[in-house]
């Protein structure tokens, strides 16, 4: 095939993620399977080989781990799918930096990534002044958060989260150093980006843009030290302005955690195990403490506390699809062992090229690291690590972070 029909479809494929992530799980699967198989077509056919073979190696250690997993489990045919489908996630990071490496469009696709994204903003606002969005959905399951384009799922948070900080990395490549103007209409996208996340009630994923707003903002060599403290001051008084002038988020994010600080009574029972998130907490934690080495298995926390609710093996398991914490989820699902390997390998990842990240001042890239790190942000609430919806997000923002800059693109020296 041509390089520039190549470049083409793949620029269709991969500019279609959004979108596909939103039409539904069967979707996005599908869409991701097609990058990967054309990408696997066309790669057998090229000249170009990766480079950085060693993170090849890691990421096949991570999935061999995953199988190794699904026959330790409690319950191998509840997470085997899972498991052996992971491969397609180690696929699309090589497909995505093979996409940087032959286009000479490779960021083209970020215009219409901002244009999926700003629709599904406006939305999101739309939903929050009438009720309802565009296509008429409204959250009569969970009380006034935003659901979007999602229908029935309050998940449309997490969803602008995982493109929220790419989208801003390459507005400030694109115009950061244009007029005056045009920077405070950069920055005012930036705030009503961090805004509509805190209007969709979902608060671990508002906590996480607002210090992930900071971590890009703290790390960004594009930005003058005072430019960075007037936006940070600004950014908390946008944050105070959007609670105050709603009698919903101030009750999510202001009159319910100070209930529980201020009232002795409240206190008592949320550290007693009176809020659902420190149950589920509770009850991880005790699944790791009676699976300690290599835990029940992905996708095996629904397993054990379903069957909890026949034997009564342990009083403090909570029935639900998982912890809702991700170290928990590490622990309980994969022990001390697996989460040391999984977390030893993520945060290599991740880490590995901060240097490079800083000192090359690419804010596309900038803004995946950011994504990457909030992810892992301790205590607070998150789903499921490895359902399709968590991952998608996460491989195609670490993908972007290795791909964006020649310096850690696996197919450069």
């Amino acid at each position: 095939m041509e390089r520039e029909k190549l470049d083409r479809l793949y620029l269709f494929l991969i500019s279609i993620l959004p979108i596909s992530i939103v039409a539904g799980p069967s979707i996005s699967l599908f869409n991701v399977l097609l990058l990967t198989i054309f990408f696997l077509i066309n790669f057998k056919s090229s000249e170009i080989e990766i480079q950085n073979k060693f993170l090849i190696y890691l990421l096949i250690t991570l999935y061999v781990y995953l199988i190794f997993n699904s026959f330790i489990s409690i319950d191998y045919k509840e997470g085997i799918y899972r498991n052996l489908g992971f491969i397609r996630f180690i696929i699309l990071f090589i497909a995505i930096n093979f996409f940087f490496k032959i286009s000479k469009n490779e960021n083209k696709f970020l215009n219409f990534w901002s244009i999926i994204i700003l629709i599904v903003i406006f939305d999101s606002f739309i939903e929050f002044g009438f009720g309802t969005n565009l296509l008429g959905y409204g959250d009569d399951i969970y009380f006034d958060r935003i659901v979007s384009f999602f229908k029935d799922e309050p998940i449309v948070g997490a969803y602008l989260l995982g493109f929220n900080f790419i989208i801003i990395g390459y507005l400030f490549e694109r115009f950061y150093k244009q007029s005056l103007q045009l920077k405070l209409v950069l920055f005012l996208i930036l705030f009503i980006l961090v805004g509509c996340i805190l209007i969709t009630g979902e608060r671990s994923n508002g906590i996480k843009a607002i210090i992930g707003l900071t971590i890009f903002l703290f790390l960004n060599g594009k930005i003058s030290i005072k430019a960075k403290i007037s936006i940070f001051l600004f950014s908390l008084f946008f944050t105070g302005l959007v609670i105050t002038n709603s009698s919903y988020l101030k009750t999510r994010y202001g009159q319910q955690l100070f209930s529980i600080l201020l009232n002795d009574d409240k206190r008592e029972k949320f550290f007693d195990g009176g809020s659902l998130y420190l149950r589920l907490y509770k009850s991880g934690y005790a699944v790791f403490k009676d699976y300690p080495f290599f835990g029940v298995g992905n996708k095996n926390y629904r397993v054990i506390t379903t069957q909890n609710m026949y034997t009564k093996k342990n009083d403090n398991y909570v029935l639900n699809t998982h912890p809702h914490q991700i170290y928990i989820e590490f622990l309980s699902e994969h022990g001390l062992v697996g989460t040391i390997i999984l977390l030893s390998i993520f945060f290599y990842l991740i880490f590995k090229n901060l240097k490079i990240i800083i000192i090359s001042r690419n804010s596309i890239q900038l803004g995946c690291f950011t994504y990457l790190i909030v992810n892992f942000l301790p205590i607070l609430p998150s789903g499921s690590f490895f359902n399709d919806f968590s991952s998608t997000l996460f491989w195609i923002n670490l993908s972007i972070m290795y791909a964006c800059n020649k310096k850690t693109n696996i197919f450069n020296k």
